[in-house]
C-alpha cells in the first residue's frame, strides 16, 4: 500500500515498503505474499499468515477466538462520512483486547487521523490522491484530550 503511515515508539512515520496487499474481493487462487483478506474469506481459511479486513458493518465478535493468530486487522472506511470504523476499532482494542496492528483503509483523510489514533488505530492507509506528508500533520491533533480513548482510558480529571 502506498501512502501508509505507521505509529511507532519514535512517533508516526511513512512506510515505503509495506509487504501487505489488500484484496477487497478474494479470488479462488490467492496470489503470493502477505494478504489482507475479506472477513468471510479469512474465516473460510483461518490462515494466520494473512491479515483480515473488516467492512464497516462487520461483527468484530466473529474474530474473538481467532485474534491470537491474526497478524493484522484492517478496517474499511467506505466514505469520509461513515464513522462505524471508529466503533469497530474501539471494540477491538478495549473489549476484545487486540494488541496487533490495526490499520485504517479506504477513504482515509488527514482530518480523521488524530481521532482514529484515539480509537486505537496505529496504521493509516491514506487515500491515494492525498499527500502522505500532509497527512502526517493530522496526527499532531490536540495536545490535550479531555475524554477517554482507546490509548488513554482515563478522562483528564482522573489524570491530575
Amino acid at each position: 500500500m502506498n501512502n501508509l503511515i505507521r505509529l511507532g515508539s519514535a512517533g508516526p512515520r511513512t512506510v515505503a515498503d509495506d509487504p501487505w496487499t489488500l484484496l477487497r474481493e478474494c479470488p479462488q487462487a490467492l496470489p503470493a505474499g502477505q494478504l489482507i483478506l475479506p472477513l468471510a474469506a479469512w474465516l473460510a481459511r483461518r490462515d494466520g499468515a494473512h491479515g483480515v479486513w473488516l467492512a464497516a458493518d462487520a461483527e468484530v465478535e466473529a474474530l474473538g477466538e481467532h485474534l491470537p493468530v491474526l497478524p493484522l486487522i484492517a478496517i474499511d472506511f467506505p466514505s469520509f462520512r461513515d464513522g462505524r470504523g471508529y466503533s469497530l476499532a474501539y471494540l477491538l482494542r478495549r473489549r476484545l483486547g487486540w494488541q496487533g496492528e490495526l490499520r485504517a483503509v479506504g477513504d482515509v483523510l488527514r482530518d480523521q487521523l488524530a481521532h482514529m489514533r484515539q480509537c486505537g488505530f496505529d496504521a493509516f492507509a491514506v487515500r491515494e490522491d492525498k499527500s502522505v506528508e500532509d497527512a502526517l500533520k493530522g496526527l499532531a491533533g490536540l495536545s490535550v484530550l479531555y475524554g477517554r480513548s482507546a490509548i488513554e482510558p482515563r478522562p483528564l480529571f482522573r489524570r491530575r
